[in-house]
């Protein structure tokens, strides 16, 4: 017989639709395997078990049955809010805090119909493509528990990798859903800038950091992301979507599920990083790139090489960002010392930096976005690797000095942050295994509100691949 935890999402929330099991049912169960498998992998943070049991015995007279997510569990990545939970952001400076309101995006996945189970974990204030902090045990990767699970949702790919969760949501500012959906093996959305307005990217320096799923399938992220958009009267709110609306306003479940159309695909290998950086592609990471575009051309898509004209702005600029970004830490100058070494010494430089440097850097940024958009915007999809290098040790990453661990950040994923700087979605397949039996991806790119196409052709690799049937060996257990 079937383990709850082995059924899609789609799956659970069709045999909760039949009656077949309850909520409260299927909260226990993922409850009874969080204790049993998250002491030796770190995912959560915090769990509120107690609060999902009450709130997965009283759903149905809260929420409507027929609700997008009803019924399934979820948990909220640790820098997001829920009324009487603690938010600790992976800091020192917080731990222990409860938060006094939820994050608009928990009112939004409360509405439909999730059943949150606690806080994934995340490195500090989610800053980082690993997932290692000061207050809590490193997120580990369920394929080998001697390597991280990536970041800065690491928490919440761990817990979708191991099956204590049908799908978890998470934030990504860098490639903080698509680096550890890609090490763990997982299906990761990093959507348009304005797509998800209760987590658009517009509130945050640079429009960098959007809301999204991680899922086992291409199926399931388009489901949890269906449910983050939350249309109004069956449309997105282009009030809020700052995007191209087209293609968009039907469901993209329902593109994910058809999986239809023959695109125009252009090919990525360099990164705007490589004139300062004498980047490395794993020869695993290549080979991801070679199944996908193997299986791509047996399906008649076109391809045509791209290469990324950037003009070696980019690296300075983006690492600039970086410092601006973590002058906003809400922690003043006197408490630094409770933040780890290198985000302290971002707040600092950040902090250091005068309005021109930022004007002159968000500028710079600016011009850089338009000219992705433009190189890009002859090809439906763009697809390059996911990851540079194969998922890392724990504890590979500097955690005293700020140049060491952007470069190895950088090495480590360097396909990702730009895109987020363009404002496109992108999403990670983890098309191949390596010898050692380790999942590697590839990432696609779309055009400003692109995400059903990259659904549909995301759909048809699945269908060829077949990624959404392996599991690591733990999450048998």
């Amino acid at each position: 017989m079937t383990e709850l935890h082995e059924m899609s999402a789609l799956d659970q929330w069709l045999a909760l639709q039949r009656g077949e099991f309850s909520p409260l049912e299927l909260t226990g169960h993922y409850l009874q395997r969080i204790e049993r498998l998250n002491p030796e992998l770190g995912a959560f943070v915090t769990v509120t078990a107690d609060a999902a049991r009450r709130r997965a015995r009283n759903l149905e007279a809260v929420v409507s049955r027929t609700s997008p997510l009803w019924g399934l569990p979820i948990a909220e990545k640790d820098l997001t809010s829920r009324r009487g939970v603690q938010t600790g952001y992976g800091s020192r400076a917080f731990t222990g805090t409860i938060a006094a309101r939820s994050d608009e995006i928990v009112e939004v996945l409360d509405g439909a119909g999730a059943v949150s189970l606690g806080k994934t974990n995340t490195p500090e204030f989610g800053m980082y493509g690993f997932t290692e902090s000061s207050v809590a045990p490193p997120a580990r990767n369920p394929w080998n528990l001697e390597l991280g699970a990536g970041g800065s949702s690491g928490g919440a790919a761990a817990a979708v990798a191991a099956r204590l969760l049908p799908f978890a949501p998470g934030s990504d500012g860098g490639g903080s859903i698509r680096i550890p959906a890609a090490a763990c093996g997982l299906v990761g959305i990093k959507p348009s800038r304005g797509l998800v307005p209760s987590g658009s990217g517009i509130d945050s320096i640079g429009g960098l950091a959007v809301k999204g799923p991680i899922a086992r399938s291409v199926t399931d992220a388009a489901l949890l992301l269906d449910a983050m958009i939350a249309r109004r009267n069956g449309r997105i709110d282009h009030h809020f979507a700052l995007r191209a609306p087209d293609e968009n306003d039907g469901d993209l479940l329902g593109a994910a599920v058809r999986g239809e159309g023959r695109f125009n695909i252009g090919v990525l290998r360099n990164s705007p990083f490589d004139d300062a950086r004498d980047i490395k592609i794993a020869p695993e990471a290549s080979a991801a790139l070679d199944i996908a575009l193997g299986q791509l051309s047996r399906m008649g898509h076109g391809m045509e090489d791209v290469v990324l004209a950037h003009g070696g702005v980019y690296p300075d600029a983006f690492r600039k960002l970086w410092q601006i970004s973590a002058a906003g830490i809400p922690v003043d100058d006197a408490n630094l010392g409770l933040l780890e070494p290198v985000t302290a010494e971002l707040v600092r430089a950040g902090r250091a930096l005068g309005a021109w440097d930022v004007t002159e850097t968000l500028g710079i940024l600016n011009g850089f976005e338009r000219s992705v958009i433009a190189q890009f915007s002859r090809f439906d999809v763009v697809i390059s690797p996911a990851l540079g290098q194969v998922p890392q040790p724990v504890g590979s990453y500097d955690l005293e000095d700020p140049d060491t661990n952007f470069w190895q950040q950088v090495d480590y994923s360097p396909f990702t942050s730009f895109v987020n700087v363009a404002g496109l979605p992108a999403l990670t397949l983890p098309v191949s295994e390596t010898a050692d039996a380790l999942p590697m991806g590839v990432q696609l790119i779309g055009r400003p509100g692109g995400e059903s196409t990259l659904l549909s052709v995301g759909a048809q690799l699945e269908r060829r691949i077949r990624w959404q049937h392996r599991s690591p060996a733990l999450a048998s257990r």
